[in-house]
């Protein structure tokens, strides 16, 4: 597989000279200055290309073009913000670059309650607490029709942690569910979430996947003119949240994307961490199943807790993912892809632990120097030993 490395561009407080040093040979990037609803300019994607190559490295994956809220919604402006998402496409193929990803998670890209969950060895991790969350929804947010939406004995768990919240985690929690983590398309104030989810009302599950393949079937037949192929990531989490629906989270729905829109670059990004928070996804058969459409992965591990619906990430290879299975799955694709000549498969250590200097100095959360270098480390070990044995 192409070990590569999530970068933020130039405001990231990781350069590029440390990425090569990790043994990472590719970047993924995009560019975070354009607004969501502005096309890329393909002298911008050029200049950034450029700027990669400059330090020794490729800039192999895309991540990600923004598919903004009117394609979701299906507004009457779809059609418009989709030709300014296939733009940006023709962009990206003007320079060369074969892989693009992107989400369909409706107003909230990937989300948790703790940025500094602290683990037994000392490390920090990620975490999504679904009572915090809870209290979140129902005490901070005051969301319309939460209420309906958790039993009587969520409620009473939310309230709890609310109450026992100060002020300065309740401060801290909002920042951290809806200021922006790294990679968010969106960043918003209380009061304009409550506008935007209030945009969504009426548009349940089908609704939203039907407008998921209204989006494939526009861009899907651009990329194949382009020979760009498209990498969907899974929603994080992968079950409904502040009552929207979400439509990228099981093995069935990736059934139905698959089909949705004719062209084989239509694909996945093989994200083990958000597939993997729910236990009725097997990871491994998925790999299996759907590797020829695999364009495409993420590397992590997610650890359920007592109550399920919490997590926190777990190391790399341990964790709830059969990291060894699933890795095994992409180097028998990958060896089949070389046989007829196609395409490699690029992975990313994803969200890494905040170990030893990282907590002493500026980090994007989940995306740390040392966390993600011992993830990648621990991967590309992992897949020697495959590579020797299969």
């Amino acid at each position: 597989m192409e070990h590569t490395w999530r970068w933020f561009g130039p405001a990231d407080p990781i350069s590029l000279a440390q990425i090569r040093q990790t043994g990472a040979t590719g970047v993924v990037t995009a560019l975070h200055e354009v607004p969501n609803d502005v096309a890329w300019p393909v002298d911008a994607v050029r200049a950034r290309k450029a700027q990669i190559e400059a330090a020794g490295l490729t800039w192999s994956v895309v991540e990600s073009i923004p598919v903004t809220e009117p394609i979701k919604r299906g507004d009457s402006g779809r059609d418009a913000a989709i030709a300014v998402w296939t733009d940006s496409l023709r962009a990206v193929a003007a320079a060369g670059i074969d892989v693009v990803a992107y989400n369909f998670m409706p107003v909230l890209d990937w989300t948790r309650t703790d940025l500094r969950y602290e683990l037994p060895d000392g490390g920090w991790a990620l975490r999504f607490d679904h009572d915090v969350f809870a209290a979140f929804d129902l005490f901070v947010l005051e969301r319309l029709g939460a209420d309906d939406e958790y039993d009587d004995a969520d409620v009473t768990r939310a309230r709890e942690v609310y109450e026992a919240m100060t002020p300065a985690r309740r401060d801290e929690l909002v920042a951290t569910v809806i200021a922006g983590l790294p990679g968010s398309e969106e960043h918003h104030t209380l009061s304009s979430l409550r506008e935007v989810l209030a945009t969504y009302r009426g548009i349940d599950a089908e609704a939203l996947r039907e407008n998921l393949a209204y989006f494939l079937r526009a861009v899907v037949p651009v990329a194949a003119e382009l020979g760009v192929r498209l990498a969907i990531h899974p929603d994080d989490p992968p079950r409904p949240l502040l009552g929207l629906p979400r439509v990228v989270s099981t093995a069935d729905d990736v059934r139905f994307l698959l089909k949705a829109a004719p062209g084989e670059v239509s694909g996945l990004t093989f994200c083990t961490g958000s597939y993997g928070v729910r236990p009725d996804n097997d990871l491994v058969a998925m790999a299996a199943e759907f590797a020829d459409r695999i364009w495409f992965a993420h590397l992590r591990s997610t650890v359920r807790e007592a109550d399920p619906r919490s997590f926190h990430e777990g190391n790399h290879i341990a964790g709830d993912v059969d990291m060894v299975g699933v890795i095994r799955e992409l180097v028998l694709e990958e060896r089949r892809r070389r046989q007829a000549g196609g395409p490699r498969i690029p992975m990313r250590p994803d969200h890494g632990h905040q170990l030893l200097d990282d907590q002493h100095r500026v980090t994007n959360p989940g995306y740390s120097l040392v966390g993600r270098l011992k993830g990648l480390a621990e991967l590309r070990g992992v897949e020697t030993a495959v590579r020797a044995l299969v």
